[in-house]
């Protein structure tokens, strides 16, 4: 094993069942969520790879110190509480710098990570697609080659070199950020590689007749129970942040649609590691390539509004456009009402009932999930016109698609028995689809969509 793949494992490995303590750095209500919130959610973020949370507290900076960010009776006391605890590790909910990290870990006597290092811990224990493993390392080497710089004592030796390992007089660190920047480039590659595979599978799916409902959502708010509602399948589904990683796709029958193909993608989280936003752009393209994005949230959540933000954040991020005539449409889909107390169900279904674009649902109980279905349909079949088609009778393949993705108004049939044009209410996207893959026969368009 090379030096460089020592220092990796040990500077990341973390161990199940670890005794471990969550602190939050308060900057004073610079945030957009309460302290104890973000306290809840780091010890949350923290469960999800089976650390054993010994303890958790808020510690209030007035200014963030240079070296050790904490102030020196913070440090002391939180080194009390790691001895107290019997803690092994040390979860920093925020950025830490290298140089940071390092003077906590000499003063604690314990590992530290901040939140970047523990959501990358996550990723690269749940990613399972060889997609999701790349990206995953990706993101893991490019957060390593920023704390390479004094972060390990063996760093600071020299070695010889004989060409093929390094030049005269090069340091440890050198060679090691060398052999990063060497591994991400291959991993590059093959994410390329990936990719144009994916892309090609997206680009038939296109031409497929069929519409792509991709489900968004902050982690944790319940899509793949409600994936799993929707489609009947088995995807992971825990009260777990970070559940589901890498995308599924299903096909469901919606009202109109014989078949609709529903796409279950990662769950979005604030402040998510600027790395794992580049490394899972692609992942997230089936957001941009669907007719429509369900947004599901968990109303029970005292958060629920900022987390709606910090998804809208994502989406706008990723390019998806919400307003104009290119937008994708999307409805909220409010979820675990079956949480709620009496005043606080009537209040939103009150508030689901005045918007179009909200269903109040329950994905555990199934309460509500045929309005659900039902709105998805409607959305789709939204804006749609009525194209008069010329069709062979012999392409049944391409009448039976109308008649399931459209709503027939009239069929007529030539005497000669070879000709059938038929009156068929379509999207735009759904009769840009039929053209692409069936031609578009005599493809007038009739009327103005009345």
């Amino acid at each position: 094993m090379s030096d460089f793949t020592v220092a990796r494992a040990d500077s990341s490995g973390i161990t199940h069942n670890a005794r471990a303590i969550v602190v939050v750095p308060d900057h004073g209500g610079q945030e957009r969520r309460s302290a104890q919130a973000r306290l809840d959610e780091a010890i949350g973020l923290a469960s999800a790879i089976s650390l054993d949370i010994v303890a958790g507290e808020v510690i209030r900076l007035r200014a963030p110190r240079p070296a050790t960010l904490f102030g020196q009776g913070q440090v002391e006391r939180l080194a009390a509480s790691v001895a107290a605890h019997e803690a092994v590790l040390v979860v920093v909910d925020g950025p830490v710098t290298p140089i940071q990290q390092r003077n906590l870990e000499k003063a604690l006597s314990a590992k530290v990570i901040d939140r970047t290092g523990l959501i990358l811990e996550i990723f690269g224990e749940r990613a399972a697609t060889r997609e999701g493993v790349l990206q995953v390392e990706l993101a893991h080497l490019d957060y390593q080659a920023g704390r390479l710089v004094r972060s390990w004592t063996h760093l600071e030796r020299q070695r010889g070199g004989f060409g093929f390992l390094g030049g005269p007089g090069e340091t440890q660190i050198e060679t090691d950020r060398r052999l990063i920047r060497d591994r991400m480039a291959k991993l590059r590659r093959e994410l390329e590689s990936v990719k144009r595979t994916r892309s090609l599978h997206r680009s038939r799916r296109q031409r497929a007749p069929w519409p792509v409902v991709a489900l968004v959502g902050y982690t944790n708010a319940g899509k793949s129970t409600l994936f799993n509602r929707l489609t009947g399948a088995k995807v992971m589904a825990e009260d777990l942040l970070f559940a589901t990683l890498d995308p599924t796709l299903r096909a469901i029958e919606l009202p109109g649609h014989d078949k609709v193909m529903l796409s279950d993608t990662v769950g979005f989280v604030s402040d998510l590691p600027t790395q794992l936003v580049a490394a899972f752009r692609a992942t997230l393209e089936e957001v941009l390539s669907a007719d429509l994005v369900v947004h599901v949230r968990d109303r029970s959540h005292p958060d629920s509004e900022a987390q709606a933000k910090d998804v809208a954040e994502v989406l706008h991020d990723l390019g998806l456009i919400t307003e104009g005539p290119d937008a994708i449409p999307l409805i909220e889909a409010w979820n675990k009402i079956d949480l709620l107390d009496e005043e606080e169900r009537a209040a939103t279904f009150a508030e689901a009932t005045r918007r179009e674009d909200v269903v109040a649902i329950s994905a555990q109980s199934g309460e509500g999930i045929d309005h659900l279905r039902q709105a998805i349909s409607r959305r789709l079949q939204a804006g749609t016109r009525i194209h008069q088609l010329k069709l062979s009778t012999s392409d049944g393949e391409a009448i039976a698609w109308l008649r399931a993705h459209g709503q027939i108004a009239d069929e007529r049939i030539d005497p000669d028995g070879e000709i059938i044009w038929i009156a068929v209410r379509l999207s735009d996207a759904d009769y840009n689809k039929f053209s692409a893959a069936h031609g578009n026969g005599a493809g007038q368009e009739r009327g103005d969509g009345n």
